[in-house]
């Protein structure tokens, strides 16, 4: 069994000593460390929090801006292909009417040197056949 005498006291007191020292000079330094480490971490991790919004607003912002560039891409591509077709169109029309024209012009001036070619054939085969039957007859007529 143990025996309470001085000796327990002592070692009692010595102990408690002991754990005085050891808090003022240890334990309450390494706290204050870990306080301070817990705390610059809490604002690291605030900080990574506000950043992180941060960059969560600027993506944001960007994929809104980059919509808007793509519609307006889109519009204006919209409207150059309409003004295309609208130019495409109109240079046909006028290529249809001066081919047209271009047509109807070649038909009155082939037409005009048929009808002169069959008055010269017709001419031409009066002259001829005036002469061959003088040929035949031996003869002017």
């Amino acid at each position: 069994m143990i025996e309470l005498n001085l000796s327990f006291f002592i070692q009692l007191i010595n102990f408690g000593i002991l754990v005085l020292v050891l808090n003022v000079f240890l334990y309450k330094p390494i706290r204050k460390v870990l306080a301070d480490r817990r705390q610059v971490i809490d604002s690291a991790c605030e900080k990574t929090v506000s950043v992180d919004a941060e960059v969560q607003a600027k993506m944001a912002q960007y994929e809104a801006r980059l919509h808007a560039a793509k519609a307006e891409a889109g519009a204006r591509r919209a409207e150059a292909m309409k003004l295309a077709q609208a130019e495409e169109s109109a240079v046909l029309e006028k290529a249809r009417k001066q081919a047209s024209e271009s047509l109807a012009s070649i038909r009155e001036r082939v037409a005009k040197e048929a009808g002169e070619a069959r008055e010269l054939l017709k001419k031409q085969a009066e002259v001829l056949s005036g002469d061959i039957c003088e040929k035949i007859l031996g003869r002017n007529l």
